[in-house]
């Protein structure tokens, strides 16, 4: 079986040999791995982790029994490793005892596997959003604290050099003021046909995918990889992509968080959600435009589904608005300044990504290894991706309660809404109890 191990480029190797140097730290130890969550990308993380040669696979876990042990045999055939498989996140974390957990599931079961995880004492490399509603997010930061583990998320703008890069532009004032922020998401879509419900495949506990989150019929709509559009699930496009674009934000501005947030949107074009014995749809909305209002500037949120303008030069990413010009931050366009005075010249830096992805998973793994072994934070440490988790969420919750909400960013409440505040978590289902 061969290894889908991908190559950095040379610039971007030449930015991870630098920026990671592990003192006292014994280069031939192997941490005891495990993931959860073995299909598509928690197969690309892993395989990242293996490609570090700083750690051995002990333990798999995927509700699908053939999801499992295909990652399995991918894994044998890289490294050589035999990881006993689990459909129980649960029965590992207590039989395996793995040093580090890398967490890929579905968003709505990101808090409960981490927070176990941690009490468990590993290290946890979770994907982004860290959690499905605000409370859980809360309590994971929490978990993290008082277990002393170290918690990294799967933000890796922050550490792709092309966005640290054009991070750096942005800090050294080169921008200007800025007075406003617009991040973005444009795409492709048209009207959404109900797909018929169908059998649970063979060898796959639904119930447990389902776990916490409502129990709905088994549609290839939902799985695999389709629910990040549904609400039950995940928060839409504005929790999948809007999380990466508007935790730019936040690390540009230092901000723990808006003071004010209004969000609007719908299916105009996808049309109404449908889900009933027969067939479903998604129920995400096909865009959505989300305002949050900080001390010192605003920043918006932006997707559409629908009228993908090829006139448009960027379609992804952030503009940021100062007044010496205009700073955009994509992905595979990399980043340009425009300035106000177009006698100075743009300014362009192209895009340095981990084909064929287009992601700097491996630069997060290096950096994920260093923190545990010099005892530091991570570069998206649990605590900062939070705060930039609850941005989506926030712009979420308030699309649901139809109206604006105050928010104390310091306090983390919701200010006058008894109402809006109940959406900062939700009922679980069945053995299910949320986390405090």
């Amino acid at each position: 079986m061969t290894s889908r191990r991908h190559f950095l480029n040379a610039t971007t190797a030449a930015f991870a040999a630098s920026s990671f140097h592990i003192f006292g730290a014994d280069p031939a130890k192997k941490y005891r791995t495990a993931l959860i969550g073995s299909g598509w990308w928690g197969m690309n993380i892993l395989r990242e982790a293996l490609a570090s040669g700083r750690i051995k696979v002990c333990a798999l876990c995927d509700v699908h029994e053939d999801v499992a042990s295909n990652a399995g045999d991918d894994v044998n055939g890289i490294s050589g490793d035999d990881p006993k498989l689990y459909k129980d996140y649960r029965e590992l974390l207590d039989k395996e005892k793995p040093e580090i957990v890398i967490i890929a599931t579905p968003d709505h079961w990101h808090a409960l596997q981490t927070i176990a995880a941690c009490k468990a004492g590993s290290h946890v490399f979770v994907e982004k959003p860290t959690g499905h509603t605000i409370n859980e997010s809360k309590a994971m930061v929490k978990a993290a604290k008082e277990a002393g583990v170290v918690v990294q998320v799967g933000l890796h703008r922050r550490i792709g050099p092309h966005h640290v890069e054009a991070m750096n532009f942005l800090k050294s004032g080169a921008v200007g003021t800025v007075g406003m922020v617009r991040a973005f998401a444009i795409g492709k879509g048209g009207p959404e046909q109900p797909k018929p419900n169908s059998e649970i495949p063979e060898g796959m506990d639904w119930d447990m995918w389902c776990g916490p989150a409502p129990l709905r019929l088994f549609n290839t709509k939902l799985h695999p990889g389709g629910w990040r559009n549904f609400l039950d699930y995940a928060n839409g496009t504005m929790g999948d992509w809007g999380v990466h674009w508007l935790d730019q934000v936040l690390l540009w501005s230092g901000e723990k968080g808006p003071k004010k947030v209004f969000c609007t949107g719908g299916r105009p074009i996808a049309g109404p959600a449908v889900l009933n014995d027969m067939e479903q749809t998604t129920d995400a909305p096909d865009h959505q435009m989300a305002t949050f209002e900080f001390e010192q500037f605003t920043a918006t949120w932006e997707h559409r589904k629908f009228g993908d303008n090829n006139n448009e030069k960027h379609k992804i990413g952030c503009y940021f608005y100062g007044e010496k010009g205009v700073l955009h931050i994509g992905w595979r366009d990399g980043w340009t300044f425009y300035p106000v005075n177009t006698k100075d010249g743009e300014k362009h830096g192209n895009h340095q990504l981990q084909e064929p992805d287009g992601h700097n998973i491996a630069l997060l793994w290096a950096d994920f290894i260093d923190a545990i072994e010099n005892k530091r934070k991570p570069v998206a440490d649990i605590e900062s991706a939070h705060r930039s988790s609850c941005l989506p969420m926030l712009g979420m919750l308030s699309y649901k309660a139809g109206r604006s909400i105050q928010w104390d960013a310091e306090k983390e409440l919701i200010i006058g809404d008894a109402e809006a505040s109940k959406l900062l978590q939700r009922e679980y289902r069945g053995e299910w109890v949320y986390p405090v």
